[in-house]
């Protein structure tokens, strides 16, 4: 039976948000598991592996990106042992070319144990527009 982990999937989340929020590549590239995926928000598409993943996030990074904050609500988790599922709502705020931007974004983070500590896998938060917001 393997070691318990380190920390749990919810603080391995907050963890990697905490990372985005720094703009810490180094960070998020350390809690990645082997072959990670997750949505391009710029193309609309997919974005897997870790070098496709670095491209990624440097090119959010040089797109003057800035004053990150990220939050989660509703947030449940189901821990299978060596795979956990964390769903929450992201709500998200930052500047971009100086113009202040928020997001609200139904998001699901899947992790996989290595060792004593949780990867993050895939990473799917699709923003919502701002009209199913306000329906929700």
């Amino acid at each position: 039976m393997p070691a318990p982990a380190t920390s749990t999937p919810e603080q391995t989340v907050n963890e990697l948000l905490r990372a985005l929020d720094a703009l810490d590549m180094d960070a998020i590239a350390s809690m990645l598991a082997d072959n990670p995926q997750g949505v391009d928000e710029l193309s609309g598409g997919w974005r897997r592996g870790r070098d496709d993943l670095r491209e990624y996030f440097d090119t959010v990074k040089r797109s003057g990106i800035a004053d990150i904050h990220s939050k989660l609500s509703d947030l449940h988790v189901e821990d299978w042992g060596d795979t956990a599922l964390v769903t929450a709502v992201l709500d998200q705020s930052y500047s971009m070319g100086g113009e202040q931007t928020s997001l609200h974004a139904p998001t699901s983070i899947v992790l996989r144990r290595d060792g004593d500590a949780w990867r993050t896998a895939l990473v799917h938060s699709v923003p919502l527009p701002e009209q199913a917001q306000r329906e929700n």
